[in-house]
């Protein structure tokens, strides 16, 4: 069942376009750095992606999680069962002898997948991308000082897990949402409309230790690995943060889709 919803989910035609774009994203960007190459005043990965080719993925992710990433898990995780049920086939998928929570699962599983190959595309193609552009030396960090290469790319692969775990809680709430709605675009929607709320209110310094329950309030603590001294704890606590935001939703996914009728 899981190899059979791998494989729709895989020869879409949206899939091809998003794992397209996540690809393209980190390669605009490395030829957008090496035709503006400049000293920079800016102290971040992007300023500083012309150093390495093991900078660029760095500079990729934090650009992408914010927003791109975000749209990328949302269509794939809202799209799980809505679009079956706009299509009409969710009703046939039920008449099979499958229970509405094996098919949840299932779905759920390669929700999860896509979402993985989705951020591990970016850190990828940035890796190729940037080591073509500027070649494979040490990483330069926003504090000024160096990481090996491999010390660096240790701490990429870890950091491209985490960002992938981040995006859970907001997968889980489209993935809800997929399960009450026949129209994927409003769960992609929701859950885009809840991550920047989110980023809003964390940008409110006066809110103070309330926006550490915030869902995307750890989405870069993955920068702390790069540090003077490294730091892991924020990464710890995010990916804590997310556990309740993921399981509250998918409670209630199960819940819902349990108790729904399907007419069509």
């Amino acid at each position: 069942m899981i190899r059979v919803e791998l494989r729709k989910q895989t020869f879409r035609v949206r899939t091809y376009i998003l794992l397209g774009l996540v690809i393209c994203i980190p390669v605009l960007m490395t030829v957008a750095v090496e035709l503006g190459r400049r000293p920079r005043n800016e102290n971040n990965f992007f300023a500083l992606a012309s150093h390495s080719g093991l900078n660029v993925p760095l500079a990729a992710l934090t650009a992408s999680t914010s927003f791109l990433l975000v749209i990328v898990v949302s269509l794939f995780a809202g799209g799980a069962v809505a679009d079956e049920a706009g299509w009409g086939s969710l009703r046939y998928l039920l008449l099979r002898p499958v229970s509405r929570g094996r098919l949840l699962f299932d779905k759920l599983i390669v929700v999860v997948v896509m979402a993985i190959l989705a951020t591990l595309f970016i850190a990828v193609s940035g890796l190729i991308a940037g080591t073509i552009a500027f070649g494979w030396h040490a990483v330069a960090t926003p504090d000024g000082i160096e990481f090996g290469q491999g010390s660096a790319l240790g701490k990429l692969a870890l950091s491209t897990l985490y960002v992938a775990w981040c995006m859970s809680g907001i997968a889980a709430l489209a993935f809800m949402i997929s399960t009450m709605t026949d129209a994927s675009l409003g769960a992609v929607i929701s859950a885009l409309g809840v991550s920047i709320v989110s980023q809003i209110l964390d940008a409110i310094s006066s809110l103070g230790s309330v926006r550490t329950l915030l869902i995307t309030h750890y989405w870069h603590a993955w920068e702390g690995l790069f540090a003077n001294p490294v730091t892991s704890s924020d990464m710890i606590k995010g990916v804590i943060v997310q556990l309740p935001y993921a399981a509250i939703f998918l409670v209630l996914a199960w819940w819902w889709f349990h108790r729904r009728d399907i007419l069509c």
